[in-house]
């Protein structure tokens, strides 16, 4: 996180079924409860709940949280192109992008985006339902707005049991990921 910044504006972009809520509500956990910062997640789905276009924000800070919606994204990252398409406008300039190799073509204008397999590394995980854990994973890995030990313990405490070491094996994966971005 810059040091400077006051806020630290993060969007989720996807279709509802995605996971794109869970996410920003660990984010939001993970921030608020076990990094002992501020954290507002809020979220808006489209006219049909599974299927229809959506989004989750989460406005991370050190200080309290004056203005709880993500005015100009620090983060962005995207799971469905509609989302990609509507939501890069309202990116900062420099700010960190994450997409989904397969769901997201970027625009030929685009030069500095996180593009990463998400999809494909979750079915190999064992499920393609991770993949929204995948994305979250990049994200810490290549911003640092929280650390890893706290996404993982609000992982632990928020999902099932059933889930919790296919969740933990994909947040894993996407940090790697991101990991690996930075050494390229």
């Amino acid at each position: 996180m810059n040091s400077a910044a006051t806020n630290y504006q993060v969007r989720f972009g996807g279709v509802g079924g995605q996971g794109i809520v869970l996410v920003a509500r660990l984010l939001g956990i993970a921030a608020s409860l076990f990094d002992g910062k501020e954290a507002v997640c809020t979220q808006s789905y489209g006219p049909e709940a599974r299927g229809g276009a959506a989004k989750a924000d989460v406005v991370i800070s050190d200080d309290a949280v004056d203005y709880p919606f993500v005015t100009e994204a620090d983060a962005l990252a995207v799971l469905f192109q509609d989302a990609y398409t509507k939501f890069r406008p309202q990116m900062r300039p420099g700010g960190t992008l994450i997409v989904d190799a397969d769901l997201v073509r970027l625009s030929d204008e685009e030069t500095n985006a996180i593009v990463i397999p998400a999809i494909k590394i979750a079915e190999g995980l064992g499920s393609k339902i991770v993949a929204n854990i995948v994305m979250l994973g990049c994200l810490v890995g290549s911003t640092g707005i929280v650390s890893r030990e706290s996404v993982e313990e609000a992982i632990r405490s928020t999902v099932k049991e059933h889930v919790l070491d296919l969740d933990l094996k994909a947040l894993d994966a996407g940090i790697k990921f991101a990991q690996g971005e930075a050494a390229a």
